[in-house]
């Protein structure tokens, strides 16, 4: 074998993720309003780029349509491994027209016309507080007005995680009460909803859900009581106190983690952020979908070209004349870049609205499992890039405001074994049987297995019980307190 010295000749290929192409990429995974803040530090860095309607320069619109445009989208780059190209990708929306497709499945940019226009602003109702729940329950579970008295009390020493910090008999010390009347009232406070209120620990707080579940034993009594242990995943010597194997120590953990260690948060009192669309989905007159990019929240640029003439015409500095084609190249990039994002978003959401024809149509009983795989290979985009798209985007259409991810679902079986339906169809399957219960008879998860099945989804008791919970619906317990509570009030 020889050591010496020699030259060899190797030929390679690899992607060079050039700053461009990172910022192509970054793009797609923002929504319309954070694509505003981008634009909005552009703006400031760039002096050769206005806000303002992009139209203006060539008195058309810009081209929407995924045919048009002949440099390569970052995901053609990223598929070919043409990243290190770094050219800038300039742009003269003058030379592109914009092609207009009258199928079904047409994505036409541009504001709705009057006669379509949308209340985009879905404002959620406040959210009532945590106190202000807790006290309209009161009157419903105690008639004696003294317990009630110091049951309020003592709700309004919770923390907004639900923990009561005072102690029982300071607080039975300033009203003039026993300890053991004050032990009555946090009483009737734990057994408020949501469960685990007025707990004075973790541990407390976890056994009154567990309680409440039926799987408070001796066994989850001991872990409870050692969740410091827990914590340092000791579990040797946990499952000698808890007098328990690995797979029972294990089932035992799986459950721990299903309670809620604050369930005072779900109660904030702030009022939900509203809800901007960036898609707008409407019926067309030839029985398809109209698939529009809501004009009020896209980002309007141009490049002050007259500006760039009179800097580049005084500046005899060479330094200065290379910053300020720099300047130009990139104003034009960036332009390019949001025009192709805008394709590439019509796209995907073209071809979502395609697979869940049915949704729209009739509902969420008809949504099919659907992938980002499914849709990346029909419309010959890379996975990674459709899941970019899709994130913080979200559609509007007759039915309501929904985010892209909501109509990507995981199938489940049906009953005959020769399809699948979307696992979103089950939930919603399961909501209807619920809201539909007789409050004297709620129904158990096994029983919501049965119905089910007579319906055609073939799932297990463990499968249904975790979609009931996905959906925030409590188990037959919690329904039929909740129930006879309103049918008290």
């Amino acid at each position: 074998m020889s050591l010496a010295p020699r030259l060899d000749l190797r030929q390679s290929q690899s992607l060079v993720m050039t700053p461009q192409l990172q910022q192509a990429i970054k793009l797609l995974a923002l929504s319309n309003l954070e694509i505003e803040a981008f634009i909005g530090d552009a703006l400031e860095n760039n002096p050769l780029l206005e806000s303002g309607d992009i139209h203006a320069e060539s008195g058309e619109n810009p081209p929407l349509d995924n045919e048009a445009g002949d440099s390569p989208t970052s995901d053609e780059l990223m598929m070919q491994g043409q990243g290190e190209a770094d050219a800038p990708l300039d742009i003269d929306p003058a030379a592109l027209d914009r092609d207009h497709d009258t199928g079904d499945w047409s994505a036409q940019a541009g504001s709705a016309s009057s006669a379509e226009t949308f209340d985009i602003e879905e404002r959620g109702s406040p959210e009532e507080t945590l106190i202000d729940h807790l006290e309209a329950q009161l009157p419903l579970i105690t008639s004696d007005p003294q317990i009630a008295f110091i049951a309020a009390t003592l709700i309004g020493q919770l923390d907004e995680s639900g923990y009561l910090h005072t102690p029982l008999h300071e607080t039975a010390g300033e009203l003039g009460i026993s300890d053991e009347e004050a032990e009555t009232a946090l009483k009737l406070v734990q057994s408020l909803d949501p469960t685990g209120i007025g707990a004075r620990s973790l541990g407390e707080c976890i056994a009154l859900q567990a309680r409440e579940a039926d799987r408070y034993d001796p066994c989850m009594a001991r872990l409870l009581a050692n969740l410091d242990l827990v914590a340092k995943s000791n579990f040797a010597q946990l499952k000698r106190l808890c007098a328990v194997d690995d797979e029972d120590l294990a089932d035992m953990l799986a459950e721990l983690r299903q309670y809620d260690p604050k369930p005072g948060l779900q109660f904030g009192g702030v009022s939900s952020a509203p809800v901007v669309p960036d898609i707008l989905i409407t019926a067309s007159r030839d029985h398809g979908w109209d698939i529009a990019l809501n004009q009020e929240t896209l980002p309007r640029l141009i490049v002050n070209r007259p500006y760039y003439v009179e800097l580049r015409s005084g500046s005899q500095n060479r330094e200065a004349k290379s910053w300020l084609n720099e300047k130009l190249a990139d104003a034009n990039w960036l332009i390019k870049a949001l025009d192709q994002r805008q394709k590439t978003i019509l796209k995907v959401a073209a071809e979502i609205v395609k697979q869940q024809d049915g949704f729209f149509r009739r509902g969420v009983s008809e949504l099919k499992p659907l992938t980002l795989r499914g849709v990346a290979e029909q419309i010959d985009m890379h996975e990674s890039t459709v899941s970019r798209v899709t994130s913080n985007k979200y559609l509007h259409c007759d039915r309501g405001t929904f985010e892209l991810k909501y109509f990507f679902t995981s199938g489940v079986a049906s009953a005959d074994g020769e399809s699948s339906v979307s696992a979103e169809a089950v939930k919603a399957q399961i909501r209807a049987l619920v809201d539909a219960e007789d409050p004297k008879k709620v129904l158990s998860d096994d029983k919501l297995v049965e119905l089910l099945r007579d319906k055609g989804f073939d799932l297990a008791r463990r499968t249904v019980a975790k979609y009931r919970e996905a959906i925030g619906i409590g188990s037959s317990v919690q329904r039929r307190r909740q129930k006879k509570l309103a049918m008290n009030s």
